[in-house]
């Protein structure tokens, strides 16, 4: 993306934020790993978003009229020599396209005559440590100048609203780095598949972090930063803990390997899963189960369109995990009823505990009310049937083109009283990336097959 992509996005900013209103973001803080090394640097996704400045302690002041000010850090040689070569306030404003810059050492002294004279301070609420109270520390340089004629804004409001809504809808750019982000993490899943089966086959010991090495080694191979998250590569049993991740694990012949991975490419995120044979061919209990899933996860592929409701997917899901739930055995209908009650009971809970799906962009878990904003004054109440907790519903957000979300179905079997000996410690998860279109949507992470014929196939190479 170009400085006018950016640049364009302050200007937004600025309109949202009203001509008395100035914004002021910061970019993330080096984190140190242990002694004299840091984890590598990632920026603040909101300062990301408006600045595409990737460096250290910077920070970027955006006006109500537009003005945009970057605080950065000075050119140093010596630290050059170690720390990689920076902009610089100098040649900031050509290469960022902001309209002024300066050391990051300057930023106390400049802030407070930034701030005078504007009705509202807009920053990130609860987002970085200590940002309060140096926004109050500015406000008190302001105040004690008011003798002076200064004048000191008179509110403090949340800009994490009002980005998060701008981030909500991806733009041409966005989807197009996305998509791509998608095949690269896509290819992934479909080298590990082919090592799984083949280390199995040649009657080699293979381990969960091979296939999370062949993971990272196709990520990096076609440009990626890095991982959007930590890779969750499960095999057997451990595919039943959501949050697994890639550890030493043995892969067994005739288990099943769940894989939740996905590479970020220039700021923003895939999320695939796939769950597949180690050795490349499934037994009958491990495709009763995934057929359920991937029917699952059809139907809630085609409540996925503008206009639909956020929940209408996961809805679509639990219709047909519960429904399946019931014809293999996992729930007995003499104790659970049929799907309706399965479904008002929440007795699919036991095996399905997760919503299908989540915002997706430069953050995994991406921003964005999962509320419709025009009405949040509708609201009723309901007893939750398995805690009998109160829960406040709200309307779910309007779909509209240009969101994007994945749909994640799964099925988890742990060993319990009651649940047929040959589902235990079976987890399947199948999700894909969708950006949603006026008439469905577009998967973008298909460069990896979900049909178990075609797994099959894939993984006999």
């Amino acid at each position: 993306m170009n400085a006018s992509t950016y640049r364009n996005r302050r200007n937004e900013l600025a309109k949202r934020i009203g001509p008395n209103g100035i914004a002021i973001v910061p970019t993330a803080s080096e984190q140190q790993r242990n002694r004299d090394s840091d984890f590598q640097f990632r920026a603040d996704s909101y300062f990301y978003y408006l600045s595409g400045f990737n460096e250290p302690k910077a920070w970027l002041v955006i006006a109500g009229d537009g003005h945009s000010t970057l605080f950065c850090q000075p050119k140093d040689m010596e630290r050059e020599i170690w720390d990689g070569i920076r902009v610089g306030p100098q040649a900031a404003p050509e290469v960022l396209g902001v309209d002024a810059a300066f050391s990051v050492t300057e930023l106390n002294d400049q802030l407070p005559g930034l701030i005078d004279g504007r009705d509202v301070v807009w920053f990130p609420f609860a987002t970085h440590k200590g940002l309060e109270s140096t926004v109050d520390g500015w406000l008190n340089a302001v105040r004690a100048r008011v003798r002076y004629g200064t004048l000191c804004p008179e509110q403090q409001r949340d800009l994490c609203g009002v980005l998060d809504e701008m981030r909500l809808m991806k733009d041409a750019g966005e989807q197009d780095t996305m998509r791509r982000a998608a095949t690269i993490s896509a290819g992934a899943h479909v080298r590990a598949m082919q090592l799984s089966a083949r280390m199995l086959r040649e009657g080699k010991e293979l381990r969960e972090y091979h296939l999370d090495a062949e993971l990272l080694h196709e990520f990096r191979r076609h440009g990626s930063q890095y991982p959007a998250y930590g890779s969750i590569v499960a095999a057997g049993g451990n595919a039943c803990v959501l949050h697994y991740r890639a550890d030493a694990g043995l892969v067994r012949d005739g288990e099943l390997v769940l894989i939740d991975a996905g590479c970020e490419l220039d700021g923003y995120a895939s999320d695939i899963t796939r769950t597949f044979p180690a050795n490349g061919k499934f037994s009958a209990a491990q495709r009763a189960l995934y057929d359920i899933v991937l029917a699952s996860q059809v139907a809630a592929i085609a409540a996925t369109k503008a206009g639909a409701r956020f929940t209408d997917p996961h809805e679509a899901s639990v219709r047909v995990l519960a429904q399946g739930m019931l014809d293999v055995g996992l729930l007995d209908k003499n104790k659970v009823g049929l799907v309706d009650d399965v479904i008002e009971q929440r007795s699919y809970f036991q095996f399905y505990m997760h919503r299908t799906g989540h915002w997706l962009g430069m953050d995994v878990h991406d921003c964005g009310a999962y509320t419709e904003p025009s009405e949040l004054g509708i609201r009723n109440e309901r007893k939750d049937a398995l805690t009998g907790e109160t829960i406040v519903n709200r309307p779910a957000r309007i779909l509209r083109s240009g969101m994007v979300l994945t749909i994640e179905p799964g099925i988890y079997v742990r060993p319990a009283h009651g649940v047929p000996q040959e589902f235990h410690n079976i987890g399947i998860r199948i999700e894909d990336d969708a950006i949603v279109t006026d008439t469905g949507c577009e998967l973008i992470s298909r460069g990896v097959p979900v049909e178990p014929e075609a797994i099959e196939a894939l993984m006999r190479v």
